[in-house]
């Protein structure tokens, strides 16, 4: 049984970005992701939250979607690393390779490859009524443009948060606070 909120330090990594422990969870408490959901991660990195997603969805399935070949190499790694076996990889940049999959409970979405209303529009026609599409933004740009697509539309709910997490770090006989970058957390549920 694996706990939420895994060790940073449990994932292979390589040079490709990953969605960090804290705000993992966050995202993850937001998707509402339960045991049969169908949950695609989007710009899925390293694949920590996929990994997190199957583990909650143990009885549905995971796609994540990666454009970049060292992530989905990555990604395939820690699938094999945690046995992860209801997880999907797809090298693609959504919103290609979308068309082939099921509906959905639940979206990540942590990079549009600057795509967001051709991706959220995309995935409008597979999110079930009652899904979230969760995104982690990094800029202010990727923030608005979330926020102006979802205000045009009636059938969207969305809340935002900004979360600055800092880690304490042993500096010789001290413990300081490190930040990490602040992010953007939106949730959208389609009503």
């Amino acid at each position: 049984m694996h706990h939420l909120g895994m060790d940073d330090d449990a994932f292979i990594r390589g040079m490709v970005p990953m969605t960090k422990r804290e705000i993992r969870i966050l995202t993850l408490a937001k998707a509402r992701i339960r045991r049969d959901s169908v949950v695609y991660d989007i710009g899925a990195g390293t694949g920590s939250l996929s990994i997190e997603a199957a583990f909650q969805a143990e009885e549905g399935h995971v796609y994540a979607i990666e454009r970049n070949p060292e992530g989905v190499k990555l990604i395939c790694e820690n699938a094999k690393k945690f046995q992860v076996k209801n997880l999907t990889v797809l090298h693609e940049e959504a919103p290609a390779g979308l068309e082939g999959l099921p509906e959905c409970d639940a979206v990540l979405i942590g990079g549009s490859g600057g795509h967001l209303a051709q991706l959220l529009d995309a995935l409008d026609g597979k999110l079930r009524h009652g899904g979230r599409i969760v995104l982690n933004c990094i800029t202010v740009q990727t923030l608005m443009q979330c926020i102006e697509y979802m205000r045009e539309r009636q059938d969207y709910t969305y809340e935002a948060v900004q979360v600055q997490v800092s880690c304490l770090q042993q500096v010789g006989p001290y413990d300081m606070a490190k930040a990490c970058n602040p992010v953007y957390i939106v949730d959208c549920t389609k009503e």
